[in-house]
């Protein structure tokens, strides 16, 4: 059997339910220190002897989000951003799409997208330090300059 990853949630959940089956927790005490109803404890307790400490590992770990925009639509959005509108902002790009090219892909999806294809800096990344200016040589020593 492989190495499982686990959360610490998860660790310290089968830490707590292996001390209730060792005798040395109640249930009631194991439901308060999980945070979880005594009922639900009980099922985890289940889950644990009929399937190891694997069973207690959430079960959609590693698996795609429902709600995910698939590649083939993210592919198209960005060949689209680079054609048309690469000097644009991910607010103005998203409006764009919508309008001439009936693409709905939320703005902080193309943001993200853009970001990584390095289309678009955050205001913080494009910043633009001043040179300092250079110090006196001596403490109060002024700089005359003619204004006229």
């Amino acid at each position: 059997m492989g190495l499982i990853a686990m959360s610490e949630r998860d660790l310290q959940r089968i830490e707590v339910l292996s001390k209730v089956v060792a005798g040395r927790m109640t249930l009631v005490s194991a439901a308060h220190v999980l945070d979880l109803s005594t009922r639900q404890v009980r099922r985890h307790l289940e889950r644990l002897s009929t399937g190891g400490a694997a069973s207690i590992r959430h079960k959609a770990i590693s698996r795609p989000s429902n709600n995910r925009i698939s590649d083939g639509v993210r592919d198209y959005a960005m060949t689209l951003v680079r054609e048309r509108y690469a000097d644009f902002g991910p607010t103005l790009a998203t409006e764009k799409l919508a309008a001439r090219d009936g693409l709905q892909v939320s703005r902080e999806t193309l943001r993200g997208w853009m970001s990584e294809a390095g289309l678009w800096l955050s205001r913080q990344q494009r910043r633009t330090f001043h040179q300092p200016r250079l110090r006196r040589e001596a403490y109060g020593e002024l700089v005359q300059i003619d204004g006229s």
